[in-house]
């Protein structure tokens, strides 16, 4: 058994079950977290719960917040816990065709005027540029295992 990913009938990404519900139970956490909605639900085929449309504009602004968020955090945990769901979101935005650009490096303890999550001691991965090169590149292998 496995899901589908679809945009308008073509399949962006075709999961196993299990890959595809804790991909799913991920996306609910990051849509609490940064309070957006990810464009991702029940599609047109309402009798098959395995099939997920994907609304591109929706989407498009779910996975570049989620990139920005990811890439100006400089808490090691917090990067650890989130790097396979925000790559295989970025590797998903790039398959609809959505452009999703890597941050420049920030200096600042704030992001959009809201103190974020810091740890102490300095974190040795906390340069934005190294983190969002990394997550790039994850993204990339990524989609070379993700079925379609």
């Amino acid at each position: 058994m496995s899901m589908y990913f679809d945009i308008d009938g073509e399949t962006l990404w075709n999961p196993s079950n299990g890959a595809g519900r804790l991909f799913l139970r991920q996306v609910e956490v990051f849509e609490a977290e940064l309070n957006l909605p990810s464009g991702i639900g029940q599609g047109k085929y309402w009798g098959d719960p395995d099939t997920l449309e994907v609304v591109p504009a929706v989407y498009a602004d779910f996975a570049r917040s989620l990139v920005d968020w990811y890439c100006r955090t400089g808490h090691s945990v917090i990067l650890a816990l989130s790097e396979g769901f925000v790559a295989t979101a970025v590797a998903l935005a790039r398959r609809a065709g959505i452009e999703v650009e890597m941050p420049a490096p920030s200096s600042g303890r704030t992001r959009g005027g809201v103190e974020r999550d810091l740890q102490v001691p300095g974190d040795p991965r906390a340069g934005t540029a190294d983190i969002a090169t990394a997550l790039d590149t994850r993204a990339q292998e990524l989609d070379r295992w993700m079925a379609r």
